[in-house]
């Protein structure tokens, strides 16, 4: 695609952007906003000092064919000229250029990406939300209110059913979430044909190949090792399904043949899903019945827009691992 079309669609999205958005360089973090758009500048003003500055299209033609003549249309940040930062970050706002601050790096991408822009206004507050019909939400909710209405720290200190209710949500946030990130992996990996890092706000991810291997059956692997010149005898072992077949037919006990460790820990035997169901219920009923203004419904409100940043933590808990010790069997 030709720079002419890649200037126009950049000009477009700065065009679309809100009056109080802010756009960040990536090695310096110096605000700016765009005031103005021109077939052949883009202008500027930075919001830290009273400078308005030009930038001119020729400028941004030299950067995006550095960008697109490097073997993976990544140019380093760090070799770009003194003052050059602002090109960049305006760049980023085009569907097909981002910049990886980690990486050190603007690219050229084959997917749509995010951009250096952040708003200053009340935006985010006013967005209507609704509630998503995913297991990992209700979930999420009732362990987020339930760890409000608990001092959880010292676990020590709380009483035993409060602790079982506890771990009980947590496992089934785990499993509810670790089903939703596998249908969105599912979906990212269907859409990078590449093993570049794609970057979102939160994070980036990367298409990763893992090597799994299978013995072929006994008898091609044992003749083909005999042929290299590998004595059988030195790749068998003893066959655990034949040894347990063994123990059935004969006197000997299971410790004369295994060393055996016992490990106890903690099993979810058993969800109350009335009482959940309840409670949630509850929870939702309070949010819409009751005045906007009201301080409770704020209250509620603000938790569930903190809720995304808090479920990556939450699910960071191992099911069946909070209590474990171990016992050797002699």
């Amino acid at each position: 695609m030709s720079f002419s079309v890649n200037w126009h669609t950049l000009l477009e999205e700065a065009d679309e952007l809100p009056s109080d958005a802010v756009l960040v360089t990536p090695l310096s973090h110096t605000p700016f906003r765009i005031s103005e758009t021109q077939e052949h500048r883009i202008i500027i003003d930075y919001v830290e000092k009273d400078e308005t500055r030009p930038l001119q299209r020729e400028q941004f033609e030299t950067l995006f064919r550095r960008v697109h003549d490097e073997p993976y249309q990544e140019f380093a940040l760090d070799r770009l000229p003194p003052d050059a930062e602002s090109f960049a970050a305006v760049w980023s706002l085009h569907p097909r250029m981002e910049i990886d601050e980690d990486a050190g790096i603007i690219r050229q991408s084959d997917l749509e990406t995010t951009t250096q822009v952040s708003t200053t206004g009340d935006g985010d507050e006013e967005t209507e939300r609704t509630e998503p019909d995913l297991q990992v939400y209700s979930d999420a909710l009732l362990l987020t209110d339930a760890l409000e209405r608990h001092d959880v720290e010292p676990f020590g200190d709380i009483e035993t059913d409060t602790l079982v209710d506890l771990y009980t949500m947590l496992s089934d946030v785990q499993r509810s979430a670790n089903d939703l990130r596998k249908e969105v992996a599912d979906v990212i990996l269907s859409r990078l044909h590449h093993d570049q890092p794609v970057s979102g706000q939160f994070g980036s991810v990367q298409r990763t190949a893992r090597r799994q291997r299978s013995l072929k059956d006994d008898e091609t692997v044992l003749n083909a090792l005999e042929a290299a010149g590998i004595n059988r005898e030195r790749v068998t072992s003893v066959d655990r399904d034949k040894v347990d077949d063994a123990l059935e037919v004969t006197e000997l006990s299971e410790t004369d043949l295994y060393d055996i460790e016992s490990t106890e820990y903690v099993h979810k035997a058993d969800v109350d899903e009335e009482t959940k169901e309840t409670r949630l219920q509850g929870l939702k009923d309070r949010l819409v019945a009751s005045d906007a203004d009201d301080d409770e419904v704020q209250e509620l409100q603000d938790e569930i827009a903190e809720l995304e940043e808090r479920i990556e933590e939450l699910t960071s808990f191992d099911s069946g691992a909070s209590y474990h010790t171990s016992s050797a069997t002699e």
